[in-house]
């Protein structure tokens, strides 16, 4: 849209089309496109780095949306987290509170809820993948014999 920092191209893995409608949740890697409605949660899989969630001006999601990276042109009625970055096109429609750390909103999109700058999230997710199990500290032989 306006910035250099354009959402990561990912290959569309999942298609709802429209006129298909979904209730329950979704948990996807990879690209998701929706032109259909979704009556659940939407979030990504744990592992699942670089994932996008398209949502076209006819998709419609009904459940909170919590997804690394997320553009958005349709509706989602329930709460929106991006932890990377989100991008509102002309047509979004949001209702709901939207958590992001970085935000591209274009002219017309619409937020009926609040608006929360989290740039932690990010980092606490940084911060876990740099743990490792060899971070653990154990009690050395003689302090527990004592």
């Amino acid at each position: 849209m306006f910035g250099n920092k354009k959402i990561k191209s990912s290959k569309i893995d999942t298609l709802v089309g429209q006129g298909v409608e979904v209730t329950g949740d979704i948990k996807f890697q990879g690209g998701l496109h929706l032109d259909g409605k979704i009556k659940g949660n939407v979030t990504t899989a744990d592992s699942a780095e670089g994932s996008v969630l398209v949502i076209s001006d006819r998709g419609c999601v009904e459940g909170d949306v919590h997804v690394a990276y997320a553009v958005i042109n349709g509706e989602v009625i329930g709460n929106v987290f991006a932890s990377e970055k989100l991008e509102l096109s002309t047509k979004a429609r949001i209702s709901g509170n939207v958590e992001y750390n970085l935000l591209e909103m274009a002219s017309g999109a619409e937020i009926n809820g609040q608006m929360l700058h989290n740039e932690n999230e990010k980092k606490r997710l940084e911060h876990k993948k740099e743990e490792s199990p060899a971070n653990v500290h154990h009690l050395d032989d003689t302090a527990v014999q004592s």
